[in-house]
């Protein structure tokens, strides 16, 4: 028995698309902090908020709509991810800014499932460029 089954990842509710998205960015984060060179834990976990928090993923996705870089359908799973109600209050966010950030890992989490490696790749690096553009080149 194959304990690795296809999922539809059209059939999965958004808040379960931004459960593996949340993952996946998360770990691409931290490979891309590793390659920068990053080694000392607490280094590491202040570097990895910058780019992983709502507000992080907020701007990410808000940055890649002004620039005309989401598709329509792309569109409509952020859309989705963004008014799915977790039941869960954010920690250190407003609602808004934890909605858009839920959007983001559900697009993350759809490209993964749907084993768009090469649409997840190119908006994993959009997005490490955003943040870092923000940071100013750090």
């Amino acid at each position: 028995m194959n304990q690795y089954k296809e999922i539809n990842a059209n059939l999965l509710n958004s808040l379960a698309l931004a459960y593996m998205g949340d993952a996946i960015y998360e770990s691409q984060i931290r490979h891309h902090l590793l390659l920068k060179g990053s080694v000392r834990p607490n280094k590491l976990h202040k570097e990895a908020t910058s780019f992983v928090s709502a507000k992080a993923q907020a701007y990410i996705i808000h940055e890649l709509f002004n620039r005309g870089i989401i598709t329509e359908e792309e569109e409509g799973i952020v859309k989705r991810g963004r008014n799915a109600k977790s039941g869960t209050t954010p920690k250190n966010t407003d609602v808004q800014t934890y909605r858009y950030s839920t959007g983001f890992e559900a697009l993350i989490g759809h490209h993964f499932l749907t084993k768009n490696h090469e649409r997840l790749t190119e908006l994993i690096e959009l997005s490490i460029e955003l943040i870092e553009e923000k940071k100013g080149g750090k």
